[in-house]
């Protein structure tokens, strides 16, 4: 059942979410916050899941049932199918409330509702009059009440049609032989994406997306000096074929490992699919011409814990018998399976698939983290500088 929320109900929910200050703070006034907006990839899409199994879920199940549940008495979800994990990166704590207004499956665009669909808000002012609400216009409503510092944007990924992309990709692997392999890397529908043409007709959705954001704060009473605008750039979420751990041939790259590609698209997913995406976030906020934006190069964070990656494994790969295990974190994949037909199975979902899971998302907020930098945020490039965890319990991440 399709939900209608008010915009009472929208805001008042994200409030109750996060620690936030009283309803007389504004801009300037009461407790720093920060922001997120965008798509999965920063909502918390498959923050539920610390590290795959093929056995039970329950042992990599971390947040559980509720881990996406963001309305005001954590029985639901405010949007249906946004996945606002409670895990997602920006939740950075430390005396700083946190504000998650992005939702997974969301382009630059609002798309409202179609058959069988749910609503998506884009990073657009979109008001439908019954509270279905654009990111940029729901931002601007809680900054009016609420002490904005930072707002850390990622965004263009389902613009490029980054699901049907892994979809395709596995299909051509299921179905074709190692001796007459069928790439998607060459398929039309493919190829179309990555044109000259859609790289710079995306880049420019992206880049209004982030200038609706400055209007969202302009009109809530902001200096453009008194907050910053962080772009993200999106992770690789697989390696290149050398790195992956199963072979090409036979069906255990799938069927165990759920990462079914063949080597030639494993790279080109890195090469051209992830950098374009990447370059079109830089280019983006170059083309804004806005000094208060910054730059998060997040593309190297899930590096030697990407899905099927030749450093890590399964659980019952390195031998571990939950996500609690002594070391898990470091011998764990930060990225959620792919699962097909054959393979997925309730509790998971597909939606889920190829995105940064909990150890992938709580590194990125150890980043977010040192973004923010006490009130003086900044840009940089976050990586993963040593095994353990650390005070917060997220992996020790750097951002230089």
């Amino acid at each position: 059942m399709r939900k209608v929320v008010s915009v009472l109900f929208a805001l008042g929910a994200v409030g109750a979410v996060n620690v936030v200050p009283a309803v007389a703070d504004g801009p300037g006034v009461g407790t720093a916050t920060v922001v997120s907006v965008g798509d999965s990839a920063i909502s918390g899409e498959a923050g539920r899941w610390a590290g795959n199994t093929n056995g039970s879920p329950s042992n990599v199940d971390a947040l559980g049932s509720t881990a996406y549940y963001d309305n005001a008495s954590n029985t639901a979800e405010t949007i249906h199918g946004c996945h606002r994990s409670k895990a997602s990166e920006i939740g950075i704590g430390g005396g700083i409330a946190s504000a998650n207004l992005a939702c997974s499956g969301a382009r630059t665009y609002t798309q409202a509702f179609s058959s069988g669909s749910d609503f998506k808000p884009g990073l657009d002012f979109y008001d439908d009059g019954a509270g279905h609400l654009g990111q940029a216009k729901v931002l601007q409503q809680y900054a009016a009440t609420h002490n904005i510092k930072m707002v850390v944007a990622l965004i263009g990924a389902n613009d490029y049609g980054f699901a049907d992309i892994v979809q395709q990709c596995v299909l051509d692997w299921l179905t074709s032989p190692t001796w007459w392999k069928n790439y998607c890397h060459d398929d039309s529908s493919m190829t179309s994406k990555f044109t000259a043409a859609n790289v710079a007709a995306i880049t420019t959705r992206v880049t209004n997306a982030f200038l609706n954001l400055r209007t969202a704060m302009r009109n809530a009473g902001y200096a453009d000096s008194s907050w910053t605008l962080l772009a993200q750039t999106y992770s690789s979420p697989l390696p290149r074929g050398v790195q992956i751990r199963y072979p090409e041939g036979g069906y255990t790259r799938q069927t165990i490992g759920g990462c079914g590609t063949w080597n030639a698209d494993a790279n080109w997913a890195n090469d051209t699919v992830v950098a374009t995406l990447d370059g079109t976030v830089r280019n983006a906020a170059a083309a804004t011409g806005m000094a208060n934006v910054r730059v998060f190069d997040a593309q190297n964070v899930l590096v030697g814990h990407r899905l099927c990656e030749n450093t890590d494994g399964l659980l019952e790969e390195e031998g571990l018998s939950t996500w609690h295990s002594a070391g898990a974190a470091d011998r764990s994949e930060w990225v959620s399976q792919i699962r097909t037909t054959t393979t997925l199975f309730g509790p998971y979902q597909l939606q889920e698939d190829a995105h940064p899971s909990y150890w992938g998302q709580l590194a990125l907020r150890n980043c977010v983290r040192q973004a923010y930098n006490a009130g003086a945020p900044r840009g940089g490039t976050c990586t993963h500088t040593s095994s353990g965890l650390d005070a917060q319990g997220e992996p020790n991440m750097s951002l230089g």
